[in-house]
C-alpha cells in the first residue's frame, strides 16, 4: 500500500497526516477545496503543493472524485462539516457535504475502476450521543439526550429511571449505544453505515476511528463554531470573558493532534484492523470550566470566567473513550497528557497572529434560531 488519497488533506488533521506519511515514504494525494472557513494559512497549503499531489476540488464533484482515486492503494476520508451546534440549522449543508459526498465517493468506486483497497473514515464520538453511564445498583445505561424541561430547572446530570441514584459517566466502548442527538451526528453516523456496506460489497476494507476532540498546533483558530480550545484562546488573547454553558462540569476528551496522526498512520498497514471501529481518545475526562481556567493562566489573563447555567440544545454531558480496543489491536496510546499537549497549544498561539474574535457572532446565530437557551 503506496498510494494514498486524504481529502480533506490541507486541514487540521490532514496536514499532520499527510507530512507524516509522506516522511515515511507514501505517495500523498490531497483533495481539499481550501475552504476559507478553515483555511486562513497559505504557508500550509504551499509547502503541501511540494511534497504531496495537491488537487484543489470539491467532495462533491464526481470530476473531483475520478481524478482524485486514479491509482490510489487507500482513501483518509477526512472532509466534512464539523461543529455540532452549527449542524442543527445548516442542515442541508451538512447532510449535502458529510452524506453526498461520501455517497458519490463510493458511487464513482463503485462505477469506475479503480485499485483502491482500503478506505479509512474519520468519524466521531458524537454518534454516541451521551454515551455510556453505570448505576450502582442497575449496572450499565445508555441515557436518551436530556430534555428542555430538565436543562431548565439546571438538572444537567442523568439518574436511574428505576432507582433514582444518580448515574456515573464511565467509559464508552465501541459496542456502545449509538444514539446521536446532532445532525453532525447523524451524518458521521450515515457515513459509517455506507462506508462499511459499500466496502463488503466492492470487497474493500475499512476502518472506522471514532475521534474525539483532537486539539493541537494548526487547528483553526478563527472558526467560532467548533474546537473549544481555540475559542476559549482567541476569546483570552482579544481580551474577552469567557462564558460557559450549564454549570461548567460537563466534560469532554482530548486527544492531541500527533497521536490522531499515529493512530491513523497505523491503520493503513495493520490487516487486523481492516472492518473495525476504534475509539481515538485519551480515554479521560476533562471538565470545561477546568479548561477555561488552566487557558486562563497559561496566557496570563485576567478575563473574567462566568458561568452562565444557558445551554445548547444537541449538546452533550459527558462522553470520554473506552481506548482498549485500540491498544488491544493497533497498540494505540494517549502519549501526550493534556497538560503537556495543552502547554505545546498554548505556546504555538502564543506565535501566530491575534485572530478577530467572532464567537458572538455565532453565539448570536444559535441564539436567534433558538438552539440556546
Amino acid at each position: 500500500m503506496k498510494n494514498i488519497l486524504i481529502t480533506g488533506g490541507a486541514g487540521f488533521i490532514g496536514y499532520g497526516l499527510s507530512k507524516n506519511l509522506v516522511n515515511k515514504g507514501f505517495n500523498v494525494t490531497i483533495l481539499d477545496n481550501l475552504s476559507k472557513k478553515i483555511h486562513s494559512n497559505r504557508d500550509k497549503y504551499n509547502y503541501l503543493k511540494q511534497i504531496t499531489k495537491f488537487i484543489k476540488g470539491d467532495i462533491n464533484s464526481r470530476k473531483d472524485w475520478e481524478k482524485a482515486i486514479m491509482d490510489q492503494d487507500a482513501i483518509i476520508h477526512l472532509a466534512a462539516e464539523t461543529g455540532t451546534g452549527q449542524s442543527m440549522y445548516d442542515i442541508y449543508n451538512y447532510t449535502n457535504v458529510n452524506i453526498a459526498s461520501t455517497a458519490l465517493m463510493l458511487d464513482v468506486l463503485t462505477n469506475n475502476n479503480n485499485s483502491v483497497s482500503k478506505i479509512v473514515l474519520a468519524s466521531s464520538r458524537s454518534v454516541y450521543g451521551e454515551g455510556k453511564y453505570k448505576c450502582r445498583d442497575h449496572g450499565f445505561i445508555y441515557p436518551n439526550e436530556r430534555v428542555m424541561k430538565d436543562l431548565e430547572k439546571r438538572k444537567y446530570n442523568f439518574s436511574c429511571k428505576r432507582c433514582g441514584l444518580n448515574l456515573i459517566p464511565t467509559a464508552t466502548d465501541e459496542n456502545s449505544r449509538i444514539t446521536p442527538s446532532s445532525i453532525y451526528a447523524i451524518t458521521k453516523h450515515n457515513q459509517e453505515q455506507m462506508i462499511r456496506l459499500v466496502g463488503k460489497h466492492l470487497n474493500i476494507e475499512t476502518v472506522v476511528l471514532r475521534f474525539q476532540n483532537v486539539y493541537g498546533p494548526g487547528q483553526s483558530l478563527s472558526n467560532p463554531y467548533t474546537g473549544i480550545l481555540s475559542i476559549f484562546s482567541t476569546r483570552i488573547l482579544n481580551g474577552n470573558n469567557i462564558d460557559i454553558y450549564e454549570d461548567g462540569l460537563e466534560t469532554r476528551d482530548f486527544i492531541y493532534i500527533d497521536d490522531v496522526v499515529e493512530a491513523t498512520t497505523k491503520v493503513l498497514s495493520n490487516k487486523k484492523s481492516d472492518n473495525q471501529i476504534f475509539n481515538i481518545g485519551s480515554g479521560k475526562a476533562t471538565s470545561i470550566i477546568a479548561i477555561a481556567k488552566e487557558l486562563k493562566l497559561l496566557y496570563n489573563s485576567n478575563v473574567k470566567i462566568t458561568v452562565t447555567n444557558k445551554f445548547r440544545l444537541g449538546d452533550i454531558r459527558h462522553n470520554f473513550a473506552d481506548i482498549s480496543k485500540a491498544n488491544s489491536i493497533l497498540n494505540f496510546s494517549n502519549k501526550t497528557l493534556f497538560k503537556d499537549g495543552l502547554r505545546k497549544f498554548v505556546s504555538w498561539v502564543n506565535d501566530q497572529k491575534i485572530n478577530k474574535d467572532n464567537y458572538l457572532d455565532s453565539y448570536n446565530e444559535l441564539e436567534q434560531k433558538g438552539f440556546i437557551k
